[in-house]
C-alpha cells in the first residue's frame, strides 16, 4: 500500500465511479463536507487536517499492482476495460475551497468543498473524511483543554495512546493546532516544526539504588533542562532530597496522588528553598474537566500533561462528519442536489459561510449562504486551496495555526466556550439557501408523480 493510494477508499466509491464511466454519466460535482450536529459536550470545533488533505489530493493514483487487483476483484467482473484505464492515469483535478485550519466551526457549516468530475470527487470521499474528521476531533478537544488551563501549558503527551504511529503524528499536529504548546512526540517535533518537552519516566527512577543517585545523575546529564519526577515513591522525601541536594533543577512532576494538595505543598517548599522559577507540572489522565477542577482546587501548577484525553477522546471519539453531493453540471447545465429525509436533510448548492462581529471584535453569529449571495459586511470563512488539481498557497506553520485558534477562542464570548453548560452559538441559512431547498423538493415530488 502506498501512502497516495487510490485504494484508499471504500469499495462503494469504486463501483459508483465505474457505473458513472460505464453509463458514461460525464458531469462535474460539488461536494461539501460538514458536520451535522456537535457530540455532547462540544460547543465548537476546530477545523483541522486539511495540510494533509491537499496533500494527498495532489499526488492520489492507482499504481499498475493495485489495478491488477481491482481487475481480479468479482465485484468489477463485468467492467469495462476502459474503466482500469482511466484508474492508470487517475488524477485529481478539481478545485478546493476550505476553511483554513484552526478556525473555529460550528453544525452545517462547510469546512472544505470539492469540485471535480464526479469520478474524482466520488473516490476521495472516505480519505477527506478520515482525514479532517480525526485531526479536527483531537484539534476541538485540545482546545478545550487549553481553555481550562487558564494561559497555563498544555503538552501533548498522547504518543503512546494513539491508534498507531501515524495517528500519534496526527494527533500531534491536531492539538497543536487546538493551542497545546508542544508535544513529547519527536518525530511529530521534527515533521511539523514543533516544540517538543520531555522529562523523565519512574523507571528512571526505579533503575537507581535510590532516588538522590536518580536526580543527582539526570541533573549532571541535563543540568538546564532536568524536570525530575516526585511521585516514584513519597512525593515529600523525594522534594526534600532534591532541595538538600542544592541543584535547582528545571521543574518538578506530579504524576499521581492528590494533585491539588500536592502541589501546593510543593510550590511552597520550592519557593521556601527560593526556587520560585522552578516549575511545577502534572501529568496522569488529565482532561479538561480534571484540569478545571484542579485549579479550581487551587492547585499551583504551572503545566499539565495530556495523553489519552487528546489522542483518543473518551468523551467524543468521533465526529459525525459527512461528506454530501450539492451541485451537478451536464452539460452546461447545473442541477443542485439535495438528501431530503427529515432526520439528515441537506441544503443544496455551493455555499459561503460569513461571520459577523460586535462591536468590540467578539463573534457574534454566522450565516451560511449560496456561494453567490453578497457578505452583508461579514467575514467570508471559505477559501481558495486548490486550482485545477493544484494548491494555489503554501502550506502554513502549525504555530500560525494554533494562533488563529487561540484567536478565535479569545473573539468567542466566554457564554459559547465554556467547559459546561455552554450557550448555543447562533448559526443560520439564508432565505436564498432555503428557497433553493424548496425548489429541489418540489423538483423531486414532481420527478415522483410522473
Amino acid at each position: 500500500m502506498t501512502e497516495h493510494s487510490g485504494l484508499l477508499t471504500d469499495l462503494y466509491e469504486l463501483t459508483m465511479a465505474a457505473g458513472y464511466l460505464q453509463t458514461r454519466f460525464d458531469g462535474r460535482a460539488t461536494f461539501e463536507l460538514f458536520v451535522r450536529h456537535l457530540p455532547q459536550r462540544r460547543n465548537y470545533l476546530v477545523a483541522a487536517g486539511l495540510e494533509q488533505a491537499l496533500e494527498f489530493l495532489e499526488n492520489v493514483h492507482f499504481t499498475p499492482a493495485e489495478i491488477d487487483y481491482l481487475r481480479q476483484h468479482r465485484v468489477f467482473r463485468h467492467v469495462r476495460e476502459d474503466f482500469f484505464t482511466y484508474l492508470a492515469k487517475f488524477r485529481f483535478t478539481g478545485s478546493v475551497w476550505a476553511m483554513p485550519e484552526g478556525t473555529l466551526v460550528f453544525p452545517g457549516e462547510p469546512m472544505l468543498r470539492v469540485t471535480a468530475p464526479i469520478i474524482e470527487g466520488q473516490i476521495l470521499e472516505t480519505y477527506l473524511l478520515a482525514t479532517v474528521s480525526y485531526q479536527t476531533m483531537v484539534a476541538s478537544k485540545a482546545a478545550r483543554v487549553v481553555t481550562a488551563a487558564q494561559g497555563r501549558q498544555i503538552v501533548d503527551f498522547g504518543a503512546r495512546r494513539a491508534h498507531g504511529s501515524q495517528a500519534s503524528l496526527l494527533a500531534a499536529r491536531a492539538a497543536a493546532i487546538g493551542g497545546c504548546e508542544g508535544t513529547s512526540n519527536v518525530l511529530a517535533g521534527q515533521q511539523f516544526g514543533m516544540n517538543t518537552y520531555g522529562t523523565q519516566a519512574h523507571s528512571w527512577v526505579m533503575a537507581h539504588e535510590g532516588e538522590a543517585e536518580a536526580f543527582r545523575n539526570f541533573l549532571d546529564a541535563f543540568p538546564e533542562d532536568a524536570v525530575l519526577l516526585l511521585d516514584t515513591y513519597d512525593v515529600r522525601r523525594a522534594l526534600a532530597k532534591i532541595i538538600e541536594m542544592g541543584r535547582k533543577p528545571a521543574g518538578v512532576r506530579l504524576d499521581s496522588g492528590d494533585l491539588a494538595k500536592d502541589s501546593r505543598w510543593v510550590r511552597r517548599e520550592l519557593d521556601r528553598a527560593g526556587w520560585k522559577d522552578v516549575k511545577v507540572f502534572a501529568s496522569g489522565d488529565l482532561d479538561e474537566t480534571r484540569i478545571a477542577s484542579l485549579l479550581a482546587k487551587g492547585a499551583a501548577i504551572d503545566a499539565f500533561g495530556v495523553g489519552t484525553a487528546l489522542a483518543t477522546p473518551g468523551d467524543a471519539p468521533h465526529l459525525n462528519l459527512i461528506y454530501k453531493l450539492v451541485e451537478v453540471e451536464r452539460d452546461g447545465k447545473i442541477r443542485e442536489a439535495a438528501k431530503l429525509t427529515k432526520a439528515k436533510a441537506t441544503y443544496p448548492g455551493r455555499k459561503q459561510v460569513y461571520r459577523y462581529y460586535s462591536a468590540n471584535g467578539e463573534f457574534k453569529s454566522d450565516r451560511i449562504t449560496l456561494e453567490s449571495e453578497p457578505s452583508n459586511g461579514g467575514e467570508p470563512l471559505l477559501v481558495e486551496v486548490m486550482r485545477d488539481g493544484c494548491r494555489i498557497a503554501p502550506a502554513e506553520p502549525v504555530n500560525a495555526l494554533r494562533d488563529r485558534c487561540i484567536a478565535g477562542l479569545a473573539r468567542l464570548p466566554q457564554r459559547y466556550r465554556q467547559i459546561s453548560r455552554a450557550a448555543k452559538y447562533p448559526v443560520s441559512y439564508s432565505k436564498a439557501l432555503q428557497g433553493s431547498l424548496k425548489k429541489v423538493r418540489q423538483r423531486i415530488r414532481s420527478f415522483a408523480v410522473k
